[in-house]
């Protein structure tokens, strides 16, 4: 999809003119205003649309109007929405060239651009039919550079989107490693079992040791000069969770090949870092594997052994995430970085708790806590603090090894948490659990059913920050 700036729609001819009304008010077009306001037969509640034909007596044959609710409550991330939702609605109806003349008072460009890449997506590589796309997208009087910034998180974020939709049958630990190896701008290294072995990481070795599909440790690096700060994000890789012996009921199992949403996350994030150009230095860490049941596969009572020499009790199968993320913490620590962030689909107790609508973060650092929450937030993600209270260890107690690698069915995300944390020294950490909005059942604001990218915008605004 083309995205440019214009300074007037005049200049592109498009199929359709996308123009913005807020409630109580008028639009900057007086055909508009004469045929929809003054008739009040669309009143711009926030994100609703009409459409207006103009029938030879306008410039354009056709007038989407955007509404855009009350001015005083606008926003940038509201724009995003809004716009979002033009572009979906006019890509169902074949509209090709699209010009948005947008009166929001302020530079629209980033957020977007970011809107229309998302309105735009869907997932059909596998359809001989294909969906509906607008071609061309343009918005007057924006600056080019907030367009440039924002294709590239929008173009991060379908990177990421594209790999948790594919199958498992191709998203693969070394297709992952394969993707990792092509991304331009990086240095990476791609560690095989007998590697991960020498490694000493246990835990990851026996989650992904059922599996026909040998496990891939992938570690990427960008190196910025006068880097300022050093960073490493950990996305979980679990490239499929059939739940291993402890094995998911089949309607649970469906959509298990997004369980590598934070994988795809932090390589969404890799494949546009040289061209963000950020003063930091940024470690991409993944621990590829698939959790499978064979006889080969690890088994509940198995005692596990850690990067960092502590040993785990297997409890369930089914709570893997964590057991990978173990020894990419213990690895991500022995960097040397100032702060490790770990973003997964780690716990179903996060998503009962907060739905598709946020996500849950904790960390040993209310200060990175934070800072990562209202960055998310800034760029339209939803990050809620989850509790760390000692209590929560208490259900991870085991009678024959330093720990269990589950604390019970209450507060499952907080003893999740604290259990990654016991393998986090020398750094501070924030660790996102995106299991309720990585993956969507059904669709939700601007975003259809299927991927979402989580974590992309967030984490790319923190580094850039």
């Amino acid at each position: 999809m083309l995205v440019k700036s214009i300074e007037s729609f005049t200049q592109v001819n498009p199929d359709v003119l996308v123009v913005s009304l807020f409630e109580n008010s008028y639009t900057h077009i007086d055909f508009v205003n004469k045929h929809v306001v003054d008739t009040k037969d669309f009143d711009g509640k926030y994100n609703t649309t009409y459409l207006l034909s103009t029938l030879g007596q306008f410039d354009i044959a056709k007038i989407l109007v955007l509404g855009c609710g009350k001015k005083e409550e606008f926003s940038e991330n509201k724009a995003r929405v809004v716009i979002a939702k033009a572009v979906k609605t006019l890509a169902a109806l074949k509209m090709k060239k699209v010009a948005f003349d947008l009166d929001f008072g302020f530079d629209y460009g980033k957020f977007g651009t970011i809107g229309a890449y998302i309105g735009n997506y869907s997932f059909d590589k596998y359809k001989n039919k294909k969906n509906e796309r607008v071609e061309e997208v343009y918005f007057t009087k924006v600056c080019p550079c907030q367009i440039e910034e924002g294709e590239l998180i929008a173009k991060a974020m379908n990177f990421a989107r594209d790999l948790a939709n594919e199958p498992a049958q191709y998203a693969t630990p070394q297709k992952l490693a394969e993707i990792a190896l092509s991304l331009d701008g990086v240095e990476t290294k791609v560690y095989d079992v007998e590697e991960i072995k020498a490694m000493k990481m246990g835990a990851y070795l026996a989650v992904g040791q059922g599996s026909a599909n040998p496990p891939k440790f992938i570690h990427m690096k960008y190196s910025a000069p006068n880097a300022k700060k050093r960073i490493a994000i950990i996305g979980k890789g679990i490239c499929f969770d059939s739940g291993g012996l402890d094995i998911k009921p089949a309607a649970s199992m469906l959509t298990m090949k997004d369980d590598m949403a934070g994988a795809a996350c932090v390589l969404g994030i890799m494949s546009v870092i040289k061209k963000l150009n950020p003063e930091v230095e940024v470690h991409g860490i993944i621990a590829a594997c698939e959790n499978m049941p064979s006889g080969t596969a690890y088994k509940p009572g198995d005692i596990l052994t850690a990067k960092n020499g502590k040993t785990i009790e297997v409890d369930n199968t089914d709570a893997e995430g964590r057991l990978t993320l173990a020894d990419a913490l213990c690895y991500a620590s022995e960097l040397g970085v100032d702060e490790i962030i770990d973003i997964a689909t780690l716990t179903g107790a996060c998503s009962v708790a907060f739905g598709a609508v946020c996500a849950g973060i904790l960390g040993n650092c209310d200060e990175l806590v934070r800072n990562v929450k209202d960055a998310a937030f800034e760029i339209g993600e939803k990050y809620w603090e989850l509790p760390t209270y000692e209590e929560y260890k208490n259900g991870l107690k085991s009678e024959v090894a330093d720990m269990r690698n589950t604390g019970g069915r209450s507060g499952g995300a907080s003893s999740a948490g604290l259990f990654l944390k016991e393998f986090v020294s020398n750094a501070k950490w924030a660790h996102i659990d995106i299991a309720g909005v990585a993956f969507l059942d059904a669709p939700l604001n601007e975003f259809i059913k299927g991927s979402t990218g989580s974590g992309v915008r967030a984490l790319i605004n923190y580094i850039c920050k």
